[in-house]
């Protein structure tokens, strides 16, 4: 374990606690004496993502949160909601049980997950996933979103920020 201030090699464990599916430790670097955290994960196997150029490369978390945060980028989003998202989809992909699966599904499931969280959010990784040809594509998907939302309770948990209007 590398000290993230010093690069010290050697630290000991102060504190060790489990939560959920994470083990969260407390660390001390020997070298320069600095507090740290880490998390491990259980990985209980290897899962390959097959591209759409049919290219396999093995599931990586941190490139599905770069995609999942830049999409919920400058959102009013509750704390830990992004991180909850990821640790459904990762469970998600784990429980199937297969060693490979397409990206697509990978995807679905992120756009069903931006979905009920915010569908700003939603729109802003549909227009990258599903590639949108032209501006009537995305109104028709903003559209389909606008006739649910007017279906569902005026409360649909979705978060809502309202700049404050400027008065000269």
């Amino acid at each position: 374990m590398n000290c993230p201030y010093c690069g010290g090699q050697e630290a000991r464990v102060i504190d060790s606690r489990s939560l959920d599916e994470v083990v969260r430790r407390r660390r001390k670097c020997l070298t320069c004496g600095a507090r740290f955290t880490t998390y491990e994960r259980i990985q209980p196997h290897e899962v390959f993502v097959i591209k759409k150029d049919g290219r396999r490369e093995e599931f990586s978390r941190d490139k599905l949160s770069l995609g999942i945060r830049k999409a919920c980028e400058k959102r009013p989003l509750p704390i830990g909601a992004v991180d909850k998202l990821m640790d459904n989809i990762e469970a998600e992909l784990y429980k199937a049980g297969k060693s490979e699966v397409a990206s697509s599904y990978i995807g679905d499931l992120v756009m069903e997950g931006l979905k009920k969280l915010d569908h700003i959010a939603y729109i802003r990784f549909a227009s990258v996933y599903r590639e949108f040809a032209d501006i009537g594509d995305l109104k028709q998907e903003v559209d389909s979103l606008a006739v649910r939302k007017e279906l569902t309770s005026p409360e649909s948990g979705q978060p809502s920020y309202r700049r404050p209007l400027l008065r000269r």
